[in-house]
């Protein structure tokens, strides 16, 4: 009885050992590649599996777009295909990992972040890690950063608007003439 006891115990621990520091959710780089397979494959329950709660809804939404279109090459899900990415090495700051991908076509680089939910590894896919990701693009793209855009964006809300609504009148006004001559033209 006693060595059925401490084969069990022995497996369990083993088990234990194994769930937390092996398999996808031990290792970030390994659940993000088990996360991006999963959408490749479009099985929308692995990657529920795979991210954080906060991203159910942003999987959900997903699975959603997939089932209503009519083309399934209209989901572009092969932007997910792990074969054309290459995966940095994770950067592991306490229950928040870091995993750069390279998009290989592109060489477009995006950092993809996880989180520890119940001591494993999950995937941020949610709508606030999505927009930090987007953000970090436009950072990238905009040499000036935020600063830049914010100043365009000021820029546009302190126009004469009564100049540009009369610059929209006289523009809709030659539209009408070219379309009373089209139609004389045409007559």
């Amino acid at each position: 009885m006693k060595k059925i006891f401490m084969a069990v115990a022995l497996l369990s621990v083993s088990f234990l050992f194994k769930s937390c520091t092996g398999g996808p959710n031990g290792d970030p780089k390994a659940t993000l590649l088990a996360f991006f397979e999963a959408l490749g494959k479009k099985d929308m329950e692995e990657a529920r599996k795979l991210a954080t709660a906060d991203s159910k809804s942003m999987i959900d939404m997903i699975e959603t777009g997939m089932k209503m279109s009519k083309d399934p090459k209209e989901m572009n899900m092969d932007k997910f295909d792990k074969t054309k990415m290459e995966f940095g090495n994770a950067v592991i700051d306490g229950d928040k990992a870091t995993v750069p991908v390279k998009e290989k076509g592109s060489g477009e680089m995006t950092n993809f972040t996880l989180k520890k939910e119940s001591g494993a590894w999950k995937v941020a896919f949610d709508k606030s890690s999505m927009m930090q990701m987007g953000m970090d693009k436009i950072k990238e793209k905009n040499p000036g950063g935020m600063d830049s855009l914010t100043k365009k964006m000021d820029e546009i809300k302190n126009m004469n608007t009564d100049s540009l609504k009369d610059l929209m009148n006289n523009g809709m006004k030659s539209l009408d003439s070219l379309k009373t001559l089209m139609k004389e033209k045409n007559n």
